[in-house]
């Protein structure tokens, strides 16, 4: 079964996917947000390719676990991929994913225009990542 992973912002949407057998993520697009029509019609594309079953998506949290105002819009955007989609939405704790995709970019000597291109497909990945190692 393949899980979508998804780090929501408010310009882009990173995205990752896991293998068939649910053992490893990998990123694959960074969707840059214009309308709801067109971000889930990208979404829809990738739940074809990929025979999507359930969307994972990064839960923003403060760093001392509490929720804010970010994770309204998260948990409403998950109701809407539910309804549009009719697949299940989990969400995973993302707090520190885009540092660490930060960090995992410069170890790799990615230049700072491509850091800005890919982290949150890295990041995807990353929350994606952590879910599948959880539920092994």
């Amino acid at each position: 079964m393949r899980l979508l992973g998804l780090d929501v912002g408010e310009k882009t949407i990173g995205v990752a996917v896991s293998d068939a057998m649910g053992w490893t993520a990998q990123g694959v697009s960074v969707i840059r947000r214009t309308s709801r029509a067109k971000d889930f019609a990208a979404l829809q594309d990738l739940v074809e390719e990929y025979q999507v079953k359930k969307f994972i998506v990064g839960l923003p949290r403060r760093t001392d676990g509490s929720f804010g105002p970010e994770t309204d819009k998260i948990h409403e955007f998950g109701k809407e991929l539910e309804r549009e989609f009719k697949l299940p939405v989990e969400y995973w704790d993302e707090r520190f994913s885009t540092v660490a995709a930060e960090r995992v970019l410069l170890e790799g000597d990615v230049s700072r225009a491509k850091r800005r291109q890919v982290i949150d497909k890295v990041a995807a990945t990353l929350i994606l990542q952590a879910y599948l190692d959880r539920k092994q």
